[in-house]
């Protein structure tokens, strides 16, 4: 390594604060110095697959040419522009396209600026539509254990508040009703089910809605779970008058097998980010019925009390279009079903192996749970030895990788993954 690169990193060391580390003992960091198709040049590595899809976005790969010519091509037009008062054709043309993609009545839609923003917005919604029909007193939300949501305050309110990643928090946030976890696929939900009305039946004068990550928990587990389970929140929403919003800022746009979870069981609103934009630009949509709507119209202030400076960037929506019209044109279908063959033969051989509690995969995701926590730093240098990048977290040795994933490229995966584990 060069001097210049020593002292880049030396310096990143000191004053560059990245996720969920420490300032004081900070985890080692790796140079990226280069990043196409599926691959990251790592200084000290070379070329490595990047079996994260960076936090699960970049849908299909690096330097895609069709995505980078989006943003050049927007750039010699214009990069941005408040979208207060204006608006723009790259802005128009998403709407248009998420509207026409989701369920029909999903027809409003508000373009925020991040995931956590658009779960923040949601939630606004459902208060402001509890307000604007005559019930201001409904200001808690309903939702299950285990759901991750974000990390802006009002999405903690709503992450697990005793195994979630903001636990600490519990007392400085809101204070709202939680569920047990839903039960994972083709278990009897009989029980569950009977604790979830009930729970809503004793808190509906005050519930505005009902939140949650459908058919996949994401940063809370990387559990799956019962469609049923959705089918019964749909229930209980309508029963009740709740605001029913599905956050698949972590599911959407085909990574369940599913374009959206929601074409299965349609929610009153709906968070869609990270692999909108493919991975290129932090861009997030709220979409919500037109009941909804009308309902926050109707609160004293008649307007949704939110407003991002960057709102509807015409940089991420100009690739964000490019994005969805790729995904569209590649036979998505294929290459997620062909991913979820791969990771469910390649990881089968770890079930019953030391130290692994579960092996579960769901289309693109591949997850092996350990029965103890993670050792990530060693769990990660031996994935790269394997010629992979992976970002273990707690018990989870996990794969979202890209949809333009080659079998070779999934075979390894697999490998790195069995390497992480009986590193870590």
């Amino acid at each position: 390594m060069s001097l210049d690169l020593a002292a880049e990193l030396a310096f990143d060391r000191e004053h560059v604060w990245h996720p969920y580390t420490s300032m004081t003992e900070p985890t080692p960091t790796r140079l990226v110095t280069g990043a196409s198709g599926v691959h990251l040049t790592l200084e000290g590595h070379g070329e490595v697959i990047d079996a994260m899809s960076s936090w699960w976005s970049a849908i299909h790969g690096y330097r895609n040419p069709t995505l980078d010519e989006a943003i050049v091509n927007q750039a010699r037009e214009f990069s941005h522009v408040m979208f207060g008062g204006l608006t723009h054709s790259p802005a128009i043309e998403l709407v248009r396209r998420l509207v026409d993609l989701t369920p029909d009545p999903l027809q409003q839609v508000f373009l925020a600026d991040s995931g956590s923003v658009s779960v923040e917005v949601a939630i606004k919604m459902a208060l402001q539509h509890q307000r604007g029909t005559g019930r201001p007193s409904r200001t808690r939300l309903m939702t299950v254990r285990g759901g991750y949501h974000g990390d802006t305050c009002g999405c903690m309110g709503v992450c697990d508040p005793v195994g979630g990643m903001h636990a600490m928090f519990t007392g400085a946030l809101g204070s709202h009703v939680f569920a047990q976890q839903p039960p994972a696929p083709g278990a009897d939900i009989a029980a569950w089910e009977t604790g979830f009305r009930a729970l809503a039946d004793a808190h509906a004068h005050e519930l505005a809605g009902i939140i949650v990550e459908p058919l996949l928990q994401g940063a809370g587990g990387m559990r799956p779970y019962d469609l049923a389970c959705l089918e019964v929140m749909r229930d209980v929403a309508d029963r009740h008058g709740l605001v029913l919003i599905f956050d698949e800022i972590a599911t959407g746009f085909g990574r369940t097998g599913h374009l959206f979870v929601s074409e299965l069981v349609t929610p009153d609103i709906l968070c869609l980010g990270k692999a909108l934009t493919g991975g290129y630009l932090t861009l997030a949509a709220t979409l919500c019925t037109p009941e909804i709507a009308a309902g926050i119209s109707a609160s004293e202030s008649g307007v949704l009390m939110h407003g991002p400076t960057f709102m509807g960037n015409p940089l991420a929506c100009a690739v964000a279009n490019a994005s969805v019209d790729l995904l569209l044109s590649r036979g998505w279908q294929e290459d997620v079903a062909r991913i979820n063959t791969a990771l469910e033969t390649g990881l089968a051989t770890l079930r019953g192996s030391p130290g692994v509690y579960d092996v579960r995969t769901l289309g693109a995701v591949g997850v092996v749970q350990l029965d103890h926590p993670v050792d990530v730093v060693a769990a990660t240098e031996a994935a790269l030895g394997a010629g992979v990048w992976l970002r273990p977290f707690r018990d989870l040795i996990y794969t979202m990788p890209p949809y333009v994933s080659t079998d070779d490229d999934l075979a390894r995966i697999c490998s790195a993954i069995e390497a992480a584990v009986c590193a870590g």
